[in-house]
């Protein structure tokens, strides 16, 4: 096969045709392109077979967690929640988390059938819940819990913003009446805005960001499909990130062409926007890497004619010359397959000088690819500004024994008021935190 090399120069997203497979023959071109943190050699389409490996989750032993590098200690920061997916801080440092999960009836027997073992977590039915948590003597463990709010819609991002706390359903974007220190809310929300949801993949997250200067908000929708199959007439409104006004008025969208961005996020010091995206499956073991980018307002980013810039995906080739043509290289590379979900630039001080401003990216770790991929936090550091080549932060998830046993999976990534970092283990139903040892933050003062 012929490697095809991207100078960069055309970084910004020139036309680059790198070969198109035929999905018959499994026959193609490997390319060689230009990130934002070097070249990336990428396989051709079928390479290798579309692999199907789920994990098996077994949990966590007492006293066994992650692994986290030398100089940090990692502590059980909340235990027996149901799926805590995604968490969100507020100013007075309480920590609310929405406990949810894919629902889809017959989906582990197909997958059984399929893998012969399916992970007997994954498709529990959703707690459909907010649990605030909030830690009243600053030891780094929340000594109040309590069920902060019910009835919802497979609800994944949180914000406050003003007089109103918001939570992002699967289909729709509610607003409550909203107090600082409050611990429960019971009054009726308004919904703000409907979101389309369903399809397949279980994109059904949404998260939710506050504008830099708190007068917009941007919304993460993922496609209801792997790569349009089921009609781009079904994908309206999705494989974006939206932009509206607080009231759910104004809605644009903001970029496009994301697969599924889950993890939004503000780069230090910028009115940046960065985004983590989970990018397609069924093309082999090594496409399509999953990333890390920063997000242009108008931006296209190739979902799903094409895939790292304007390499055409062969399931849609010569569908859209005209959208491939515009279609942005992501930054920095993730892996393939590894389900990149969270994403947290770190602003805390306590960490070492080296972590400052770089970002924290929770890998869930997915199911297409003949081995486990994923499963751990990686960080990606910045110096002036500019993204470095991701490292491994948090491991252990995945058990010593060679199989597909699995801990838990790693979704989310947060940092709290004193500069600590939380981790949501969605399977292994806890909360992990990360801090600093003292003498570590010592050193990263100095």
């Amino acid at each position: 096969m012929i490697a095809l090399r991207i100078p960069s120069l055309l970084l910004a997203g020139s036309l680059l045709v790198a070969g198109c497979a035929d999905k018959k023959k499994g026959e193609g071109q490997a390319a060689q392109v230009e990130t934002a943190i070097g070249p990336l050699d990428l396989p051709a389409p079928y390479a290798s077979k579309s692999a199907v490996k789920f994990s098996k989750v077994i949990g966590w032993a007492n006293g066994q967690m992650p692994t986290a590098p030398d100089g940090f200690v990692v502590t059980e920061y909340a235990r027996d929640l149901i799926n805590p997916r995604w968490v969100y801080v507020a100013q007075n440092g309480d920590v609310f988390v929405s406990e949810s999960n894919t629902e889809k009836k017959g989906v582990k027997k197909a997958v059984a059938d399929v893998n012969g073992q399916a992970d007997s977590q994954r498709f529990d039915e959703s707690a459909n819940r907010v649990t605030l948590l909030r830690d009243t003597n600053g030891d780094g463990k929340p000594d109040q819990r309590s069920v902060f709010l019910t009835g919802l819609n497979q609800p994944f991002g949180m914000l406050v913003m003003g007089d109103f706390f918001y939570v992002a359903n699967t289909d729709a974007l509610l607003r409550f009446p909203y107090k600082a220190g409050t611990t429960k809310l019971t009054s009726k929300p308004d919904t703000i805005l409907k979101l389309p949801a369903g399809g397949y993949n279980n994109h059904w997250t949404r998260n939710l960001l506050a504008g830099p200067d708190g007068k917009k908000i941007y919304i993460s929708v993922g496609s209801g499909s792997n790569v349009g199959e089921n009609g781009m007439e079904n994908e309206v409104r999705r494989a974006n990130i939206l932009e509206i006004n607080p009231d759910g008025s104004g809605e644009r969208i903001y970029a496009s062409g994301l697969r599924n961005p889950v993890g939004i996020d503000w780069q230090p010091g910028t009115n940046k926007l960065y985004a983590a995206v989970n990018e397609r499956d069924e093309l082999g073991d090594g496409l399509v890497p999953d990333y890390l980018t920063s997000v242009q307002e108008g931006g296209f980013y190739g979902w799903p004619y094409s895939y790292y810039g304007q390499i055409e995906d062969p399931r849609r080739a010569g569908e859209k010359p005209d959208l491939v043509k515009k279609a942005i290289m992501p930054d920095v590379p993730l892996g393939a397959h590894t389900a990149s979900l969270g994403l947290a630039f770190y602003d805390g001080k306590s960490f070492p000088n080296k972590y400052q401003n770089g970002a924290f990216i929770g890998q869930h770790g997915s199911w297409n690819r003949s081995e486990l991929s994923g499963y751990k936090v990686v960080f990606v550091p910045f110096t002036n500004g500019k993204p470095g080549k991701p490292e491994d932060f948090l491991t252990g998830f995945i058990a010593p024994n060679e199989g597909q046993d699995v801990h838990g999976r790693p979704v989310g990534t947060f940092t709290l008021p004193d500069g600590s970092l939380l981790v949501t283990d969605d399977s292994g139903n806890r909360i992990w935190r990360v801090a600093a040892k003292e003498k570590t933050a010592v050193a990263s003062r100095n």
